[in-house]
């Protein structure tokens, strides 16, 4: 029942853990989910290809990997997230890098909280759902 945080290849340090772990866990208990062990791990571009290749044959970089190890209610797992591609999406959506990283890291527990986002319905509706648990972080 921990949320931890990693930091491989990156020189980033992430501010503000307990709180952003105590709204992680509301948002999950939102969701009708407990928080069970939640890895966070912030990688480089060079990291998460890598990943992207070996785990989903996938040739290009992602803001985020989500390993979802998820049972009944309870949202496990772990998530790999790439800073480098953080900071280039904050500059091309013009929006602060910590609010996109916020976004990314909201993204992942929502998926383990059941949430998709194959479809352009489905976009829309984690999109909506992204933005009223970051107004709740924000205020």
């Amino acid at each position: 029942m921990t949320i931890r945080f990693f930091f491989d290849g990156v020189s980033f340090q992430l501010e503000n853990k307990r709180k952003i772990s105590n709204w992680l866990k509301r948002v999950a208990a939102d969701e009708g989910k407990k928080t069970g062990d939640l890895n966070y791990v912030f990688v480089s571009d060079e990291i998460i290809l890598d990943i992207n290749k070996k785990y989903l044959n996938h040739d290009y970089c992602t803001d985020i990997i989500t390993f979802d190890n998820s049972t009944g209610d309870t949202a496990s797992g772990e998530m790999y997230i790439s800073i480098d591609t953080v900071k280039a999406n904050a500059i091309d959506y013009c929006v602060d890098f910590c609010d996109e990283l916020l976004r990314v890291m909201l993204h992942g527990i929502l998926h383990m909280c059941g949430h998709k986002d194959e479809t352009a319905e489905e976009q829309e509706q984690m999109r909506d759902t992204e933005n009223k648990y970051l107004r709740m972080y924000l205020n």
